[in-house]
């Protein structure tokens, strides 16, 4: 493939608890070696069925608010059809509906372009599945 379209894949332990985990970090580090001084788009994704990617503050309370919020809309109990694994596991299956599988970012001179208080976030409440995989791919 071209050194126009680059891709990496981040292995995360998310643990035992809902999560929301601060992917900014990786993905700097991943444009850092792929993408000096380049202009395109990242692309992060992440291929499981009970995970999302968001964009938003964390560490001032936002990141925990947004579990809370999860927790409100989709309560894990056994209101959910899809029963198999640990209660409540139904509504890890309906996250992604709300909280998307990807996100795609600008990419200016090589710098991923979040406002202020943006972080890139992979958001699990699945408390069964702790080991993720991230795609990181960058397209120029």
């Amino acid at each position: 493939m071209s050194d126009s379209f680059t891709t990496t894949v981040l292995n995360i332990t998310t643990g035992t608890t809902e999560t929301v985990t601060d992917l900014t970090r990786a993905c700097e580090e991943f444009l850092t070696r792929t993408a000096p001084g380049r202009d395109g788009l990242l692309n992060v994704f992440v291929p499981h069925a009970t995970a999302g990617i968001a964009v938003l503050e964390t560490g001032a309370g936002s990141d925990d608010d947004l579990l809370a919020a999860l927790h409100h809309l989709l309560p894990a109990d056994d209101r959910w059809q899809h029963r198999h694994g640990s209660p409540g596991h139904g509504r890890d299956h309906v996250l992604p509906a709300l909280v998307p599988p990807h996100a795609t970012l600008p990419v200016v001179g090589g710098r991923l372009e979040l406002g202020t208080w943006q972080s890139v976030c992979l958001v699990d409440t699945n408390i069964s599945n702790p080991n993720r995989q991230v795609r990181l791919s960058f397209l120029s």
